[in-house]
Formats: C-alpha cells, sequence, structure tokens
C-alpha cells in the first residue's frame, strides 16, 4: 500500500533524529519552531490538496440505517492469490485470508450500499441514489410502466449464448470512461479492481448489494460458481458499454483517477507529517526533562 511504503522511512528518520539530537536541553517557543523547521525539512512528505469527501458526498441523503445495516453480509472484499490457472470463478483468496474491509474500498473511490432487492420498483433509497448520482435506467418498456428507465439483466447458461465465452470476455481487464453501477437483485458476482498499487481485490457482491465502480480504474468482472446472477444496470447519461482493455492511461477517466488517489494519499502524508512532528516533540520535552531530573540527582549526590 503506498501509505505503508512512505510511512517506514519516515518513521525510521524520526527516531534517528531523536537519538542523534544532542543532549544539551532545550526548552522555549523558538526551540519548538526550530524542531517543526527540522522535521519538515528532513521528512521525505508533502503537503497535499486532501481527496473529497466521497463517503458524505455519496451517502448524503440516504437513510443510512436502512443502506449500511448489514452490507458486509452481501458485499465482501479480499486480495486475490496470483493462481490465474484455476477456474475464475472461484474465490481466489489467499492464504491466510487477506481480508480488505468496506472502509477501505472507498479509498478506491468504490461504493457499496445494501438496499431491499425484493421491492427495488419502489425503493426510496434507490430513488435517492439516482436523483443524487443523475443515474437513468434502460429499458422502453419499463420507463413507460414505472416512469424511470432501468435495465435488468440475467446471466446463467441457460439463458445466456456461449456462455462460457461470455464469461470470459467479461473477465478482460478493462476500465470504462464513466461509472459502473451494479445492483444484485439475486444471485451473486465477483467485481475484481485494481487497488494503487495494482494488486487485485476481489469484491463478492450478493443479492441486495449495490456496487459503484469508479470511471478510470482497471476492473474485470465473474459470476462465481453459482453460475447466475440478476442484476439492474444503472447508467448516467445513457448505456455506454464501451470497455477499453488494459493499457489505456492516457484516457481523460484515467488520469484524473490517479490524480484523486494521488491527491488522497497526500492528504494522509501530510497529517502523518504533523502527527510525526508532535512526536518529536514529545520525544524531546521528555529527553529534557529526564536530563533535568539528572541534574538535579547528580547535584544531590555531590
Amino acid at each position: 500500500m503506498l501509505i505503508n511504503r512512505a510511512l517506514l522511512p519516515g518513521f525510521l528518520l524520526l527516531e534517528l533524529l531523536v537519538l542523534l539530537q544532542p543532549r544539551e536541553a532545550l526548552c522555549g517557543d523558538s526551540d519548538l519552531d526550530r524542531l517543526e523547521t527540522l522535521v519538515h525539512d528532513e521528512l521525505p512528505l508533502t503537503q497535499g490538496l486532501g481527496f473529497p469527501n466521497i463517503a458524505s458526498s455519496f451517502y448524503g441523503g440516504l437513510a443510512m440505517g436502512s443502506t449500511q445495516d448489514g452490507v458486509d453480509d452481501v458485499v465482501k472484499a479480499w486480495y486475490m492469490d496470483d493462481d490465474a490457472e484455476e477456474d475464475q470463478r472461484l474465490p481466489h483468496r489467499r492464504h491466510p485470508k487477506d481480508t480488505v474491509p468496506l472502509t477501505r474500498l472507498i479509498d478506491l473511490g468504490i461504493m457499496t450500499l445494501r438496499l431491499d432487492a425484493d421491492k427495488h420498483e419502489h425503493d426510496e433509497n434507490l430513488t435517492v441514489i439516482r436523483d443524487q448520482r443523475g443515474y437513468l435506467y434502460m429499458g422502453l418498456y419499463i420507463m413507460l410502466f414505472y416512469g424511470h428507465w432501468k435495465d435488468i439483466v440475467e446471466l446463467t447458461p441457460e439463458k445466456m449464448p456461449n456462455y462460457e465465452a461470455m464469461i470470459k470476455r467479461f473477465f478482460e481487464e478493462h476500465l470504462h470512461v464513466d461509472e459502473e453501477v451494479r445492483y444484485c437483485l439475486d444471485g451473486s458476482g465477483y467485481f475484481d479492481v485494481r487497488d494503487e498499487d495494482d494488486r487485485w481485490v476481489r469484491v463478492s457482491v450478493k443479492k441486495g448489494g449495490l456496487i459503484i465502480v469508479p470511471a478510470g480504474i482497471y476492473h474485470r468482472f465473474t459470476l462465481d460458481a453459482n453460475n447466475y446472477i440478476k442484476a439492474m444496470r444503472l447508467f448516467s447519461g445513457g448505456p455506454d458499454w464501451t470497455a477499453y482493455n488494459r493499457p489505456h492511461d492516457h484516457l481523460p477517466a484515467r488520469l484524473l483517477l490517479m490524480m484523486e488517489f494521488i491527491r488522497f494519499h497526500m492528504a494522509h502524508l501530510n497529517i502523518i507529517k504533523q502527527l510525526m512532528t508532535k512526536i518529536y516533540q514529545i520525544a524531546l520535552a521528555t529527553r529534557i526533562t529526564l536530563n533535568k531530573m539528572g541534574e538535579k540527582v547528580s547535584d544531590y549526590v555531590a
């Protein structure tokens, strides 16, 4: 993970700075200012602009109790193993298991919710999501009947010609220039996404789970061993199934996503830098106190 790699040298340097600091007593605001400058100059961390709070902007207006309660029952994530020979529909968990918390998915720009799939035609939370995000549904008949566009697909060997060839096609790594929104109404499937270190994160989505995959992120889809999923597809602006197989790093959607990753981690590094500065100050203040205590003990013994 990017933050972990940046953190380690910083903390090692912090420890060296404390150990190598001259032993003479330091005190006063000027010394603290000097320490602030010292840490700022020495630690290889940069202040960033921060990552937009996508969680609050996305979840705002929803009935949080009903959309987040039990979401981890229908959406789970883990880092995948490297066995490319086994069937893509198997879980491909690492051993030991390397679980990815759903909050970590937010760092990648991936939103997950739990909705009532049995009431999807008249779900108020789904209406809020559609209106807030500007999503459209597909399907002329259902538009006339319900007043909104939507598109519901069923993927199963019995209903899809050339099923095996199609799921292999879905499994090719690609990106889209718009968000990919899937709401699982029945069955289950896997959405694999690349993290910022290019590792595969497998996201399992079952009935009731809604997932939003951001534009520009490399990903792929496969059914699991049950070989069945019924899903609603939602679109922003209009249906666009164009998949840009990797590599397509030059696309604006990809560049914007990478900029968001950088801004997000730079914001975290800035927080870490401030925290490390405080720790450094505390460490030196502790040394000052110990030095003074040592002087008093020496005077008393003398």
